[in-house]
C-alpha cells in the first residue's frame, strides 16, 4: 500500500496536476494528500504496482541463449508470466555488452557487472524469436501516454538511469507490441501450451510474478508444465521462489531453467533482483 501511495503521487507530479509534491519539502507532499485525496484513494484502492523492469533482460538473455543452444531449435515462440507492460518479451530487440562480448544491436544496450562471466561461446548462439505473448491480470498498454507515465510512476525521482532505459524500451515496443493477454495465467497456460507449434521451441518464463502466488499455486503451476512438456518440447526460465532455492541467500535471485524433454531444472545463475549484476553457474 505505501508503494501504490508513492506511486500515485508521483503520477500526480508526473502528469503536471501536482507539480511539487515531491519537492522533498513535507508540506508540499501533505498538501498533494489532502488536495488529491478522492483521487489517491481510488488509486491505492485499484491500482498494483507495476514495474516492468528492462535491465532484468541482461539475466535473462544467457538463458533463452542456453534453451536455444542446448535444443538446436533455430526459432523461439515467447510466453512470459505477469509481464506487466512486455517489456522483456521484446529482449532480442536490445543490446548487450558482456565481459566476454557483446550480443545484439539496438539503440538500448544493456550493460551490468558479472562476478563470474557468461562464456563467450554462449554469446556466439543466435536465435530468432518468432513470436512473443505474456499473460497478466492487469497488462500495461505503454502505446498509451497513460500507460507509459504508469510505469514511470513506479519508478522513483533519481533514477535516472532506469528512467532513461524504460523511455527507450518503450520507444521499441511502440514499433510492434507483443500481445498481452488479460487473466490469470494458471488458468490459461494449459489452452496456450496446447496451440503450441513444435517447429519451434515455446518458451515460458517469468522473472518476480510467481513469488507473490501462494505455495500451492506455484506447485500446481510446475505441474501443467511438466504435463506439458511430455507432450512435446518445451523450455522454461524462472527466478526461485524461497521454497525452490538451493542456497540460503536473500539478496538475490537464482535464475533456474529447464528443457523438455527431461524437464530437469538447474541454476544457472544469480542474478541482482533488477539484473544489475549477474554470477554465472552454467
Amino acid at each position: 500500500m505505501p508503494l501504490r501511495l508513492f506511486g500515485g503521487v508521483h503520477y500526480l507530479e508526473l502528469t503536471g496536476a501536482e507539480p511539487y509534491a515531491l519537492s522533498g519539502d513535507w508540506d508540499d507532499f501533505r498538501r498533494a494528500l489532502v488536495t488529491r485525496q478522492g483521487f489517491l484513494a481510488r488509486f491505492v484502492r485499484e491500482q498494483g504496482v507495476q514495474t516492468n523492469e528492462v535491465q532484468r533482460c541482461f539475466a535473462l538473455v544467457p538463458a533463452f541463449l542456453t534453451l536455444g543452444r542446448e535444443s538446436g531449435a533455430g526459432a523461439l515462440d515467447l510466453l512470459e508470466l505477469g509481464p506487466s507492460a512486455g517489456l522483456n518479451l521484446l529482449w532480442d530487440r536490445y543490446g548487450y555488452a558482456y565481459r566476454h562480448g557483446s550480443w545484439g544491436s539496438s539503440a538500448l544496450t544493456l550493460r551490468g557487472v558479472e562476478y563470474a562471466p557468461v562464456p563467450a561461446e554462449l554469446l556466439g548462439t543466435r536465435v530468432h524469436v518468432r513470436s512473443r505473448r505474456g499473460i497478466d491480470l492487469k497488462p500495461v498498454d505503454v502505446t498509451s501516454d497513460h500507460g507509459a507515465l504508469l510505469l514511470r510512476a513506479f519508478l522513483w525521482p533519481g533514477r535516472v538511469e532506469r528512467a532513461q532505459r524504460l523511455r527507450q524500451a518503450i520507444e521499441i515496443l511502440r514499433r510492434e507490441p507483443p500481445e498481452l493477454i488479460r487473466g490469470d495465467y494458471v488458468e490459461l497456460l494449459p489452452a496456450l501450451l496446447a496451440e503450441r507449434d513444435d517447429s519451434a521451441l515455446t518458451v515460458v518464463f517469468q522473472t518476480a510474478s510467481t513469488g507473490y502466488l501462494p505455495p500451492e499455486r506455484r506447485a500446481e503451476l510446475r505441474e501443467l508444465l511438466s504435463e506439458a512438456g511430455r507432450e512435446g518440447p518445451l523450455g522454461w526460465i524462472s527466478t526461485r521462489a524461497i521454497e525452490e532455492r538451493e542456497e540460503d541467500r536473500d539478496d538475490s535471485y537464482e535464475l533456474e531453467v529447464a528443457l523438455w524433454p527431461g524437464g530437469s531444472r538447474r541454476l544457472l545463475l544469480r542474478c541482482d533482483f533488477h539484473g544489475n549484476w549477474i554470477r554465472w553457474r552454467g
